[in-house]
């Protein structure tokens, strides 16, 4: 049977939240994530207090956590070397996410740094997981159209492929940041890309609408793509981009369209419904 990795996305529910929500109740949730048997679990990011508040206390979570009975690897969001340097203290973190935007007025709004800057950035950020034995996650934001006014194509898209593979980036995810994606534009840019870099792991980071779900995963699917990003219930959207959050890609639909497909996600359901109603209360108090 054919399967897919998915990456469960906490973290990217729980950034545009104003409140603050306690380090016990974060760490509780990702526990019952844990438990679930996600590939990966976006947990956390290691950037300033002052740009996402809610992450402030990635460590103190981290250190609440109990891995002894999870096969889910971790990954931190890191903007910056200094982020990258605290999050390789910790040894049970293996994937640093860097977020590389191909639009310059994004990359200055996520990271206050030009893409000339941010190139000089994520080769540090290669040397620094290399020497602390992680793997870097890249995310293409804008990977598929541009809000922006920066120039935008497919062909952008593949020249900035072409150049972080050159880096030794390794797992690329294309992000729709804001939800503008189309299915042609997913279609052809994982047709084209799966096939031309046999040595990177592609992945999908879709923002999405909630009647537009079902046609984004099946263009992936169909073109190739087996990395996915979700957050239970569409929770969560970029804080750094446009002001009304378009939502993530809820990950009990990743789990619907696999699993009606015949495709394997490795996600114990029991374990995925406990967490689901977790997130209901979470959620349902902090928004």
């Amino acid at each position: 049977m054919e399967s897919v990795k998915i990456i469960e996305c906490p973290r990217d529910a729980m950034q545009g939240i104003k409140t603050f929500i306690p380090t016990a109740q974060k760490a509780a949730y990702i526990q019952a994530l844990l438990r679930v048997g996600f590939d990966t679990i976006d947990f956390g990011s290691f950037v300033s207090p002052k740009a996402i508040p809610q992450m402030r206390d990635t460590a103190a979570v981290l250190d609440q956590l109990d891995l002894s009975q999870t096969t889910s690897k971790l990954l931190a969001i890191i903007a910056n070397t200094k982020g990258a340097e605290i999050a390789s203290t910790h040894s049970q973190i293996d994937y640093l996410g860097f977020p590389f935007s191909i639009s310059e007025n994004f990359q200055m709004r996520n990271t206050h740094k030009t893409i000339a800057e941010s190139l000089i950035t994520l080769e540090e950020i290669l040397s620094i997981a290399d020497k602390s034995n992680k793997e870097v996650v890249a995310y293409l934001s804008m990977g598929f159209g541009n809000p922006y006014g920066d120039r935008w194509n497919v062909e952008i898209v593949s020249q900035w492929t072409e150049k972080l593979a050159a880096m030794g980036v390794k797992i690329l995810s294309l992000s729709d940041t804001i939800g503008s994606s189309t299915p042609e534009v997913i279609q052809y840019l994982f047709s084209h890309l799966v096939a031309q870099y046999p040595q990177i792991e592609f992945g999908a980071h879709f923002h999405t609408t909630y009647d537009k779900w079902f046609e984004k995963i099946d263009a992936a699917t169909q073109a190739g793509c087996r990395r996915f990003d979700g957050a239970i219930q569409g929770f969560g959207g970029c804080p750094m981009a446009k002001d009304e959050l378009t939502g993530n890609m809820p990950t009990e639909k990743l789990l619907s369209y696999f699993t009606g497909n015949k495709i394997n996600t490795h996600l114990n359901p029991l374990s995925f419904e406990s967490a689901y109603n977790v997130a209901s209360k979470l959620f349902g108090k902090y928004r």
